[in-house]
């Protein structure tokens, strides 16, 4: 059985690949459908966008699928970015952009306090649908630190820690991380079905 992860984004596969595993179970993306239009994520949830990109991937592959949307909502900018997180400064903006903007908006500003959230749809070949959803707390650092990641990790210190994301180990990140969060739900939830479809080598 193929399990299709609905992204492009070659850093979100790694992550996801790295926790969701199950034996038996082929694993692909959608890098592997070039001639496959972008979804447009234009849902006004984390939710409707992960369904949304779970659906088209699924029903185009004749495959399941399971995709992710991940928002950063901070404190004292009114849960912002939120679902626009990817996208924060500009559609064609880069992950220095994006951290850029963040931190401008948030010069000066005490309260830095900021939740990562992430949910998880899984869509059968017929298009129907079920999702997850995991999050981590911590708050926006005033400088960006760190090598590793993706995203706004340079500037997110998750409460408890005193390293960003950026800076923590990649298995530590995994661990602790929302998507991580939620893809461990996600085999709670969905891990033996897909297994034993897996074993019986269903789609």
């Amino acid at each position: 059985m193929k399990l299709n992860i609905a992204t492009c984004n070659p850093d979100k596969l790694v992550e996801i690949q790295a926790v969701f595993r199950i034996p038996g179970l082929e694993m692909g993306s959608a890098l592997d459908y070039p001639e496959l239009p972008e979804v447009v994520e234009d849902g006004e949830t984390l939710e409707a966008n992960a369904v949304k990109k779970a659906v088209a991937l699924a029903k185009a592959t004749s495959a399941w699928a399971l995709s992710d949307d991940t928002g950063l909502e901070v404190d004292a900018l009114g849960g912002a970015p939120g679902v626009y997180a990817a996208r924060y400064a500009g559609e064609r903006a880069t992950y220095l952009d994006n951290v850029r903007k963040l931190l401008d908006e948030l010069d000066g500003v005490a309260d830095r306090r900021a939740r990562f959230r992430t949910a998880i749809a899984l869509s059968d070949p017929q298009g129907r649908t079920e999702w997850v959803e995991g999050e981590v707390r911590g708050v926006i650092t005033t400088v960006a630190r760190g090598e590793g990641g993706f995203g706004y990790d340079p500037v997110f210190q998750p409460d408890g820690a005193t390293s960003t994301f950026a800076e923590l180990p990649a298995e530590e990140k995994y661990s602790i991380s929302h998507r991580a969060r939620a893809l461990k739900r996600a085999l709670e939830a969905w891990g033996p079905r897909l297994s034993a479809l897996a074993a019986n080598r269903g789609t």
